[in-house]
């Protein structure tokens, strides 16, 4: 259990400092969703909470944002992040399964997810179905996920060879049938009866030069998405990372003047009938 709550701690210190990275881009494909101001909306698998805030700001303080989420260490530090930027009036958290909804049919006027449906579900049709009944006729179910990104430039095999390992494909898994990857989402919003859904990619771009704030985010991101890829990886491939990752390296790839990288986020829309 214990080993479980630093776990837990260590992956939402992760998310936290690995922020700066997703947010601009985040921000930019909320802002060209149109969701109304002063609406009601879901956001599902809200984790600690930095996309709700951003989706308060969009409904203003007239609309209201749930965010639901089952870890109960999210929903606190998400409570705690709301309560700092004094958008406790606007967002409300709820210990939720995204699966069995608690809520009755045309609820909100729109519902979310980021990073979450399509992120490794098991099932992503059926959670998707549970957003549909829950939005009013005429309302917007979306998803947004992180799709791609270049990081070290210069070093694409030696990336591409870190993307395939195991954890740099998560959530993803070699075992997983095509038809659940969050690129074939299209076919999920149109088996539900969504109508005209849309598919739109956002391109968020780094580089030099780099402030603090962006350098830990991007050393995080590093190790989140490759720090553990050693047994995984040629000898000659790891100690290429640890030349190129680590800010001790006199090779540390921040340091490089033209330094210049890209993440790419993908969203899915389409309107309840």
């Amino acid at each position: 259990m214990k080993n479980q709550v630093l776990s837990t701690e260590k992956y939402l210190r992760s998310l936290y400092v690995s922020n700066p990275i997703r947010e601009p881009i985040i921000r930019t494909a909320i802002s060209q969703l149109g969701i109304p101001a002063g609406s009601y909306g879901l956001d599902i698998g809200c984790g600690l909470g930095l996309y709700t805030l951003l989706l308060a700001e969009a409904v203003g303080f007239e609309g209201q944002v749930l965010g639901i989420d089952t870890t109960e260490e999210f929903l606190k530090k998400a409570c705690s992040l709301a309560s700092e930027r004094r958008l406790e009036k606007s967002i409300t958290f709820k210990n939720a399964d995204a699966s069995k909804l608690p809520f009755q049919d045309n609820t909100f006027d729109w519902a979310g997810s980021m990073d979450f449906v399509g992120y490794g579900n098991p099932n992503p049709v059926s959670l998707l179905r549970e957003a549909y009944r829950v939005v009013k006729p005429g309302g917007m179910v979306f998803i947004l996920m992180w799709s791609s990104q270049m990081l070290l430039p210069g070093y694409p095999l030696l990336e591409a060879r870190l993307n395939a390992t195991t954890s740099g494909i998560a959530p993803y898994k070699a075992s997983m049938p095509p038809e659940l990857h969050f690129m074939r989402a299209l076919n999920w919003f149109h088996q539900i009866g969504f109508v005209e859904p849309i598919f739109r990619t956002f391109v968020s771009n780094i580089s030099a030069p780099i402030s603090s704030e962006m350098r830990i985010a991007l050393t995080e991101l590093f190790q989140m998405r490759w720090g553990k890829t050693h047994s995984e990886v040629s000898s000659e491939d790891w100690e290429k990372y640890q030349r190129l990752c680590h800010p001790g390296s006199p090779d540390f790839i921040l340091n490089a003047p033209e330094y210049c990288a890209f993440i790419t986020y993908s969203l899915f829309c389409g309107r309840v009938v």
